[in-house]
């Protein structure tokens, strides 16, 4: 049944005048529109000007930290390098470098856009309500507080992280650079159980790490609720008074999400910011390292050098208290072969890392051509040094570059006259490619036996005035070996040369040998002067003799 309108609101209807009634606004539509999408653009200008900054940023501090590392590794002396493995440094200039980079733009972007959202938010919520935003802010002290009681224990943990990664990717290198003998001796087993023994104490930092980090995200998210409930109770009995409208609660609980979101990211990250903090930490301990006794200021240039070398009372140790050379005495003339003999641990390889500085003496003095060493820039006091030592070193690269890495420039003709007089020529014409044959990493595609006469070739090419040769033929056959010392007799002649020799049977011509024995030199003179004497020399020389009387 149809309700009868009464004729009072009839008439009323009749006589409303529908010609004033507002219509759709639509040039304000139109506007708002205009003023979004203005808004919209120049969020996205913003954005990619963010991303650009934050790219230029981050890829310049990693340029500029492995530019200061680099220079760091070559300023740090050479005990340094003796008490680390390789690996744990490489992982310093790799793994935390990375870490570093990767958060600088990523993690740092969301950082500093959760400030900005933080910022503007705060302005629109203190035009509703000054009060309420009030409560809202108050809340953050103790969410701060507990967030800094977490970081406070996990940081340690992630400390431990990058340590134990360091000593993982340590033990790797290690492994795979002599997966050789440890094959040869069964130690594929020990090997395992020290991997897994390091992975356990990654495992374990990074677990704990981990969960303690993880803990951040859900007490800001207990804090940020109980602000809610805060701003909820205070809103409803502002509502009660008549101070504020229904809607003006209802958009600043909208401003609250978005207050408490940026902060809520900033912990998603933390455990990612806590890592780039134990990485960074890493990378600035190591470019804080001591740097090796710096240069002096007016450094002494020799302009010719004859090979005069001479020690005075020289003591040294590589650590206090234990002293490894005691009083070492000895002058060498220009142009004699010194042969430095005696049993292992006598110090014979020690005289020869003070001869090139790469220690310096504790006492006493080394002098070349009267001039201390240490008033000489190393860099001209190795220039008069040529160097063969025992345990070769090739780069990747070709054949003739590592040649030519004794002299800067050299033509390959030159290359090739150090190669034939190194007879290392005849086999290097051999190979594929010849002298531009790419040697990988390890130079396993030629034998040890090559690679020590490419090392001899390329202290021959430097010419130096001095050399200096640390069982130069321990890894060639005997003919290749005879072929050898002839090459040296040739390259010694008019030249110093210290050899080192645990064979005495090769040093049987040299001008001098120095005898060592607990870093002291203890005998001093010619081979026959020192047989002649049937001392210390005479017993080592002998029993080389009889040992191998009785091998055969």
């Amino acid at each position: 049944m149809v309700k009868k309108i009464p004729a009072s609101e009839l008439d009323a209807i009749n006589n409303m005048d529908f010609s004033r009634r507002p219509g759709i606004d639509y040039s304000g539509i139109a506007r708002i529109i205009e003023i979004l999408v203005g808004i919209y653009l120049l969020g996205s200008l913003f954005s990619y000007i963010q991303g650009w900054i934050m790219t230029n940023v981050s890829q310049r501090v990693t340029f500029n930290m492995r530019r200061d590392i680099s220079l760091k590794i070559n300023k740090l002396p050479l005990r340094y390098f003796d008490s680390r493995t390789h690996g744990e440094i490489l992982s310093r200039v790799t793994n935390d470098v990375t870490t570093v980079s990767q958060t600088l733009n990523q993690s740092l972007t969301q950082i500093i856009t959760a400030v900005t959202t933080i910022i503007g938010i705060l302005a629109m919520m203190l035009t509703i309500s000054w009060q309420m935003t009030l409560v809202a802010i108050l809340v953050l002290p103790a969410s701060f507080g507990l967030l800094r009681a977490v970081i406070g224990k996990s940081q340690k943990y992630f400390v431990d992280q990058q340590v134990s990664l360091g000593k993982i990717n340590g033990h790797i290198e290690e492994m795979f650079s002599g997966h050789t003998i440890m094959k040869a001796f069964n130690g594929q087993q020990r090997s395992i159980a020290a991997f897994r023994n390091i992975n356990g104490e990654l495992y374990d930092s990074a677990w704990k790490s981990q969960f303690l980090s993880g803990l951040l995200y859900p007490i800001t998210n207990f804090v940020g609720n109980l602000s809610y409930v805060a701003v909820a109770v205070l809103g409803g009995w502002f509502a009660v008074k008549g101070t504020i409208n229904i809607g003006d609660i209802q958009a600043f609980i909208q401003y609250m999400s978005q207050f408490t979101q940026p902060i809520t990211q900033t912990a998603n990250v933390a455990n990612v910011l806590q890592s780039t903090a134990a990485a960074a930490e890493r990378v600035f301990e190591f470019l804080a390292e001591e740097d090796e006794v710096a240069e002096t200021e007016n450094p002494v240039e020799l302009k010719e050098a004859k090979g005069a070398v001479e020690f005075d009372n020289v003591v040294f140790g590589y650590s206090p208290g234990k002293t490894v050379i005691k009083g070492f005495t000895a002058g060498i003339k220009p142009g004699q072969q010194v042969a430095i003999v005696g049993p292992t641990g006598a110090g014979k390889t020690t005289m020869v890392n003070l001869l090139m500085r790469f220690y310096d003496v504790d006492s006493g003095s080394i002098k070349v051509e009267g001039v201390d060493i240490r008033n000489m820039r190393r860099a001209d006091l190795r220039k008069l040094f040529g160097m063969v030592l025992q345990d070769t070193w090739l780069f990747t690269g070709t054949i003739e570059d590592n040649i030519a890495y004794g002299k800067s420039g050299a033509a390959h003709a030159e290359v090739r006259a150090a190669s034939i007089a190194a007879h290392a020529d005849h086999f290097i014409r051999a190979l594929p490619k010849s002298y531009k044959l790419e040697l990988n990493e390890e130079a396993d595609n030629i034998s040890q036996g090559e690679r020590q006469l490419l090392t001899i070739a390329r202290a021959m090419l430097a010419d130096a005035p001095i050399l200096i040769l640390d069982e130069a033929t321990s890894s060639v056959d005997t003919r290749t070996e005879a072929l050898i010392q002839a090459a040296m007799e040739k390259l010694m002649k008019g030249r110093t040369s210290f050899v080192i020799a645990h064979r005495l049977s090769t040093i049987k011509n040299a001008d001098l040998i120095l005898v060592m024995r607990d870093g002291n030199i203890v005998e001093q003179g010619t081979h026959a002067q020192l047989l002649a004497r049937n001392g210390f020399y005479a017993s080592l020389y002998n029993s080389q003799f009889t040992t191998k009387l009785a091998a055969v």
